[in-house]
């Protein structure tokens, strides 16, 4: 996702999201919430990583498990970034690797793995209809897991009850992905 900040963690609205983010993430752990998945890509992911890992020292029974898509999930990535990924990764309890390589497949895959395996989707999103992020939220309505939404610009918040008051209104667009035959 393209935030309109980019991703300068200096810029007074990315200080915001993170705080936002924070927020949620520590009423979802005061709601005994105790296991968090991250994908671990650049922006969100990390950050989302990030804060845990900070909560952790608060609520030491918090568990944060990184998902990769693949090993070389950071490859191309600025030498900063690198470091800030491999630094973070044995912070976790669990790290988990799905695939050897990058494929057309392996971020879906990945972001279908978090679904799959978590009960809440929090994620930072403006109702677009492309992208992973779009393509999360999807799948995780199809599977009913408790989402909430913080939209980047306006950092309001958005749990499922709203999705669907917003979609009466077409306030909120989320496209129905590619339907299989069955």
């Amino acid at each position: 996702m393209k935030f309109s900040f980019g991703y300068d963690e200096e810029d007074e609205r990315c200080i915001r999201l993170k705080l936002v983010m924070a927020q949620q993430i520590a009423s979802l752990i005061e709601s005994h919430v105790s296991l968090f998945y991250t994908g671990m890509a650049q922006g969100v992911d990390q950050w989302g990583a990030e804060i845990v890992l900070d909560m952790k020292r608060q609520y030491p029974y918090v568990r944060l498990i990184a998902v990769l898509p693949c090993e070389t999930q950071a490859d191309k990535w600025s030498v900063e970034q690198r470091e800030r990924y491999f630094n973070t990764l044995p912070e976790c309890d669990e790290v988990i690797t799905l695939n050897a390589h990058y494929t057309s497949e392996c971020m879906l895959e990945c972001n279908r793995y978090l679904v799959d395996h978590a009960d809440y989707l929090l994620a930072v999103y403006d109702g677009g209809g492309k992208g992973g992020t779009a393509y999360t939220v999807r799948y995780a309505r199809e599977k009913k897991r408790e989402i909430i939404i913080i939209h980047p610009d306006t950092l309001e918040i958005i749990s499922a009850v709203d999705f669907e008051a917003l979609e009466r209104r077409k306030q909120l667009r989320i496209l129905p992905g590619k339907q299989e035959n069955k």
